[in-house]
Parts: C-alpha cells; structure tokens; sequence
C-alpha cells in the first residue's frame, strides 16, 4: 500500500460498504448523507467554507488573507486526498484532507485537517469525518494519524479528537499565533491506527 501510495499521490475512496450513510450519520437532525472525495465542481462550496476560517485566524496556521488559489494549493493540490460531507439536500457540511505527514521514511504516518460548516456544528460531524477519515487511512496503509497543530485554545475540537481515541504527546509553547489571544500553545496529537495506541 504505501508503495502504491509513493506511487500515486491521490488516493482512491474506501469501499463504497464503509460509505453507508448510516455509518457516517450525525445527529440533531442533520445527517451526513454521503462522504465523497472531492471533485471539481465542489470547489465554490469548499472555498466558502474554509475561507471564514482562514480570515478567522484561530485555528489553522494559514495566512488570514490568503488567496483562493493558495488556499486550494493548500485544501486540495497538496494533499493526498480530500473529501467532502454533503448532507440530505446536497449541502456541504464539511470537509477533511488526509495526506502523508512525512515524506519518505515518515509516510506510514497521515495527517488530516477537518472544517466543519458552522450551520452543522455540535451535530457530530466532525466525530463523523475523523472516524471516517481513519478508515480512509487504514484502507490505504497508514498506521497511524498525526495532528501537528491542535491549538490549544480550541476546546471543541480537542474534545472530538480525544473522543475519537487520540492522545496529547507533546505541547510546543507558544507555537500558534492567535488572532485574538496573541500567541498560545499548540498540540500534536497522536493515534495509532493498528494495535495498541
């Protein structure tokens, strides 16, 4: 797997039996109908949805400003694979990307980033995409999953990951600039995908 993976940068979608609806279903409501990998067409939709969280400033090391072409560079071209969460009506209400976090002798290990739409949080979808983008890691020979820049400030996400078997291993102080706090601490957290973790 990992060799077919140095091989070829994009990855393909888990079996389509792990795609069930009801296997990747929040709550509250607002059902997750299809995780999908990305395509084309979704781009507009995945631009409004990262794009506030970018400006935000809060959560992810990308620049406040960046421009769309970056920040596609950024979701979508340097990424092994994205994927997006459509709800019922078509609408999007996440999205994750996975990718080796290491080059070379690293890449056994992935990382991913999740944006959730604000309209569909608390509503378990970003429990839904981490648990499903683990079967898309397993799936294609990761055996574990790294998250480089946790900020510590971002308590729901730190709730959800921890939820989803994951662990604090390190903390580098003052590593992520704030846009509101100034600089805070960041995590790394860690799970392995096979065995004991």
């Amino acid at each position: 797997m990992i060799e077919e993976r140095r091989r070829s940068r994009r990855l393909s979608a888990p079996d389509s039996r792990s795609c069930a609806p009801e296997s990747v279903r929040g709550h509250d409501g607002n059902p997750i109908s299809e995780i999908r990998p990305y395509e084309d067409s979704d781009w507009s939709a995945v631009w409004d949805l990262i794009r506030p969280v970018f400006q935000q400033g809060e959560t992810y090391p990308a620049p406040p400003d960046i421009a769309a072409p970056e920040a596609r560079e950024y979701w979508v071209e340097t990424p092994a694979a994205t994927y997006v969460a459509l709800g019922e009506d078509g609408a999007l209400l996440g999205s994750f990307y996975l990718k080796p976090n290491q080059p070379g002798l690293g890449d056994h290990v992935c990382n991913c980033g999740y944006i959730v739409s604000p309209a569909a949080q608390g509503r378990g979808i970003g429990s839904a995409l981490c648990a499903y983008s683990q079967r898309v890691a397993r799936e294609h020979g990761f055996t574990a999953m790294q998250y480089n820049l946790v900020v510590s400030t971002n308590h729901a996400a730190i709730k959800v990951w921890k939820n989803n078997g994951f662990h604090i291993v390190g903390t580098l102080p003052k590593a992520f600039r704030h846009a509101r706090l100034g600089p805070v601490d960041a995590l790394v957290m860690y799970k392995a995908l096979s065995g004991q973790g």
